[in-house]
């Protein structure tokens, strides 16, 4: 059953090996070049101001390997920028991008919230003082927005949900691999 699933997650997934991996309609956009910083360590250009924004996870096991000023990044759980639009108009507005990469990654913490809901609430005891029936409430009013299933179809559903609102802008939907720190595209 695993190997099935793999295989499946696998083929919703373009690897991004070399620079001939790169689909030719994201080759010559700041997409294309984030893959090519990230993945191939190619020599930093310099950038004056970002070239697109990248939605990602807030998780610490994600690091891009990009030049300064290339991006603007918003870090938010599951790449779930529901509650960043503003960031992302201010983005597109007065930043001027007119590119956008979402970036989940496998093995995401906003994935299954209910069965990490006793470690919250015991965390939120111990480590910030509240009381149990304050952190249980607290952890049922957020959860349903912060949920967001398998990191694959969050992505995409969240680069299409992007696209009808900003309608000029390019979104391109990646998957962070924690294991080997590679990015690929999610295929919609």
């Amino acid at each position: 059953m695993c190997k099935v699933i793999h295989l499946f997650t696998m083929e919703r997934l373009l690897a991004i090996n070399s620079e001939a991996d790169i689909p030719a309609e994201l080759s010559k956009t700041p997409a294309g070049m984030l893959l090519r910083y990230h993945n191939f360590n190619i020599p930093f250009d310099k950038y004056a101001q970002a070239q697109l924004l990248v939605g990602m996870c807030m998780d610490h096991r994600k690091h891009l390997r990009i030049p300064d000023n290339f991006a603007y990044i918003i870090r938010t759980g599951g790449a779930n920028l529901r509650y960043s639009e503003f960031r992302v108009s201010y983005a597109i507005a007065v930043g001027g991008i007119t590119s956008i990469v979402l970036i989940g990654h496998n093995n995401c913490g906003m994935v299954n919230l209910m069965d990490r809901r006793n470690i919250f609430v015991d965390g939120l005891v111990k480590n910030a003082g509240w009381d149990r029936a304050e952190a249980e409430e607290h952890f049922y009013h957020y959860e349903p927005v912060h949920e967001i299933g398998d990191e694959i179809d969050f992505v995409s559903a969240e680069a299409k949900r992007i696209r009808l609102r900003y309608p000029k802008i390019l979104v391109t939907p990646m998957l962070y691999n924690v294991d080997d720190n590679n990015i690929s595209i999610v295929r919609e």
